[in-house]
């Protein structure tokens, strides 16, 4: 069984659990999918003299969803720790070239080190990428109410119009940053 789980799983199997997800969770109780607003809970939860956008009862309507977060980081966890840790990752020889012709080198892990990095943070187009960015994807989701998985998930599987909106624009946003923005960045 261990060897089971250890072991990639083909998206005909992997895909439908993940789908079961939405409908397990309206089965609980009508909750939504979606791990960006344990920001604001954990806020809500440990900030005095709160803005009034964070007071409210956490506990009720955040709690399950900082469990899910909880157990999020436990699961990799335990799968790093127990079930062999994460393989390297397997890029084509083209994303290779594309890399080296930016001048970063095919990445060890899951991304380039010379841009992901401490050392990395102290150079212009990593201070962008990592400060730049994670703040627009901060306030990206804020903004549309959302993550990407709770979008794509959770309002797409309720036929939400907003949601399908948001999916769009996440994959147009990412389409147009691999092709120009992070060209024009590392040039």
């Amino acid at each position: 069984m261990l060897e089971i789980i250890r072991q990639p799983w083909p998206w005909y199997i992997a895909g439908p659990l993940v789908g079961l997800v939405m409908p397990l969770l309206l089965l609980v109780g009508g909750k939504h999918f979606g791990v960006s607003a344990n920001l604001r809970h954990m806020c809500a939860a440990v900030l005095p003299g709160k803005p009034e956008f964070l007071r409210y009862d956490w506990k009720r309507t955040g709690l399950w969803n900082l469990s899910f977060a909880l157990g999020i980081v436990i699961g990799g966890w335990i799968a790093a720790r127990w079930l062999g840790g994460v393989e390297p990752l397997a890029l084509s020889e083209a994303t290779v070239a594309d890399l080296a012709g930016f001048g970063l080198a095919a990445p060890e892990g899951a991304v380039p080190a010379e841009l992901f990095s401490w050392a990395g943070l102290s150079t212009l187009p990593g201070f962008v990428i990592l400060v730049g960015g994670g703040f627009l994807i901060g306030f990206g989701a804020r903004y549309a109410g959302g993550c990407t998985s709770g979008h794509a998930i959770s309002g797409l599987a309720n036929l939400q119009l907003p949601s399908l909106i948001a999916v769009l624009g996440f994959f147009a946003g990412g389409l147009i940053s691999a092709r120009w923005l992070l060209p024009l960045l590392l040039k």
